[in-house]
């Protein structure tokens, strides 16, 4: 593989990814870059034998992690608007590692530690409202994150996270699977009480499938028209239930693609 262009220095019109040039392939390698130097820099941040200040924790720890937002911006962009097999593949593996990182980050106990002696003494420490708002958001954070638990706690709360990252990540593709795979097909006859554009949009969607007919998916901009205006009670009973069950039309499925269609 050439150079990673997600781990060099983008040059392109104001700093906008260079999406021409980033493969799927790029991205794993580039996470685990950019989530060992997140690493380093917390640990540096934690070893720090300064006492704890606002400006060597707290914007520290702001300022930390770019190269890891960078890429997971890009990242989960292409993933929620170009959503191909391979990419589907990176966020399935990477979801339950991004959530294991910014666990162990959240609950390590030398950030906690400084975080806390700041917060206990933020009537002292002179701050403008939107710093001690910053200090006390990041506190409670940190708490509600389970920082302040013991360590046996803490391994246990970082086992569930990963584990609902990962769960989290497979109900939002098997929806998206749901979305692109269901269908309702219809003819004229069927159309009663549909306006003007939702028969033309149902159309556009038969012809680009190739199909006869009016096509209904259940991305939300095909099905809440057709349930709001049809005045065919069976059909719109028929693509609700479809809709309230995306991410579950194929029992059994966890991750991959569905198959059900509906023809009337």
């Amino acid at each position: 593989m050439n150079e990673n262009p997600l781990l060099t220095p983008w040059t392109t019109p104001f700093g906008l990814p260079p999406f021409a040039a980033i493969e799927p392939a790029h991205f794993p390698p580039a996470f685990e870059a950019a989530m060992a130097a997140h690493r380093a820099e917390i640990a540096e941040i934690g070893a720090n034998p300064a006492a704890p200040s606002f400006a060597n924790t707290i914007e520290a720890l702001e300022g930390a992690g770019g190269l890891l937002r960078r890429i997971s911006a890009t990242f989960f962009n292409l993933a929620a608007s170009h959503a191909t097999e391979a990419l589907q593949k990176v966020e399935r593996d990477i979801a339950p590692k991004l959530a294991a990182h910014r666990t162990a980050i959240a609950l390590d106990p030398a950030i906690f530690q400084r975080v806390s002696a700041l917060h206990e003494r933020r009537d002292a420490l002179a701050l403008a409202p939107d710093q001690r708002r910053l200090l006390e958001r990041l506190y409670l954070r940190l708490t509600r994150a389970g920082a302040g638990l013991d360590e046996k706690a803490r391994a246990r709360l970082g086992e569930i996270s990963t584990r609902l990252a990962t769960l989290h990540t497979a109900f939002g593709q098997n929806v998206l699977a749901d979305e692109n795979d269901w269908r309702l097909v219809l003819t004229e006859a069927d159309l009663d009480g549909l306006p003007a554009f939702a028969r033309e949009a149902a159309r556009e969607a038969a012809r680009a499938q190739g199909l006869e007919g009016f096509v209904f998916t259940l991305s939300r901009s095909s099905a809440e028209p057709f349930l709001t205006f049809s005045a065919r009670r069976d059909l719109r009973e028929k693509l609700w239930r479809a809709f309230a069950a995306r991410g579950a039309l194929t029992p059994g499925r966890e991750i991959g693609r569905a198959s059900c269609r509906e023809r009337v």
